[in-house]
């Protein structure tokens, strides 16, 4: 059976494409998201927590309706894209006295995930006032820990989210294949924002959260998505950081992005920094858990 589409690892066949239209023939009053949904419910395609790969589906039908071999229904309305108008997190005050000493001065450390807290607005606020890199609001799974010192002061911030879905060291070094990488790709999770706070200047703290971090991630991930994590990873830009705490914290150097930018980067030039990926493993049979195909 020929291929027509590769779409995120997976072979859209013409079978597929026939079955596909078949179910259009028996909905033909369907929208195109009630499209998707049927279609993800017909493959099986759900998260890991459950949900349906609605967005996903529709981005693969939208694209067989390019090339002509399917045809979608109209549009029924332009769908209004909740992140487009999402609002920068708001300033936050939070004492700002410098927080100087020992490690041991600041224990115990107190680790709180907050995402879909009341602490949750907190931690987005000073993500945007003091990260370089501003708050950007996650896509698909995600936890966000809020450190604090004994007296209850925020320290530190650190986001996790899922991990990008080709990145060429970092498949070289775990050694799985495409369709190993499908199916285990949910097992990794990439660290998109770590923050200490500058008015915090404590020598250790920062490789002592990702200790922290490399410990406890996993149950705490478990708790959310039902599924653990086996490995971490992150980029920096070695231009303006040299990623002290994470080799201090047993980190390893992958390899180096291509500075593309995406893969629709016109002509394959560089258009952002190139970035150094850095990967832990949490387990030292993680080759053997990611390399499983069924």
């Amino acid at each position: 059976m020929s291929t027509i589409l590769t779409f995120r690892g997976r072979e859209i066949t013409e079978e597929d494409a026939a079955f596909i239209r078949e179910l259009m023939v028996r909905h033909p009053e369907a929208s195109r998201k009630k499209l998707s949904q049927i279609l993800c419910q017909a493959w099986g395609w759900v998260q890991p927590n459950g949900q349906l790969k609605e967005m996903v589906c529709r981005t693969m039908l939208l694209e067989l309706h390019r090339r002509g071999v399917i045809e979608l229904p109209p549009r029924r309305g332009k769908s209004p894209n909740p992140l487009s108008r999402r609002r920068k997190p708001e300033p936050v005050e939070v004492d700002t006295t410098p927080i100087e000493g020992t490690l041991s001065s600041l224990q115990p450390l107190s680790f709180r995930q907050v995402r879909r807290t009341q602490e949750e607005k907190l931690f987005n606020g000073l993500i945007e006032q003091y990260h370089y890199l501003g708050y950007v609001q996650p896509v698909g799974e995600h936890l966000k820990f809020l450190v604090k010192e004994r007296g209850g002061r925020p320290v530190a911030c650190m986001a996790w989210a899922s991990p990008p879905y080709q990145l060429g060291p970092r498949d070289r070094y775990v050694g799985w294949s495409r369709e190993a990488r499908k199916r285990n790709l949910h097992l990794l999770a990439y660290n998109t924002r770590y923050l200490i706070l500058p008015w915090v200047r404590v020598p250790n703290l920062a490789s002592h959260i990702l200790g922290w971090m490399s410990r406890e991630l996993p149950a705490e991930w478990e708790k959310i998505y039902a599924h653990p994590v086996v490995f971490l990873e992150t980029f920096i830009n070695p231009k303006t950081h040299k990623g002290t705490c994470y080799l201090a914290a047993n980190w390893k150097v992958l390899g180096k992005t291509q500075g593309r930018g995406g893969k629709s980067a016109p002509n394959q030039k560089n258009r952002v920094p190139v970035k150094e990926i850095l990967g832990l493993a949490l387990r030292k049979d993680f080759r053997e858990i990611l390399g499983r195909e069924g």
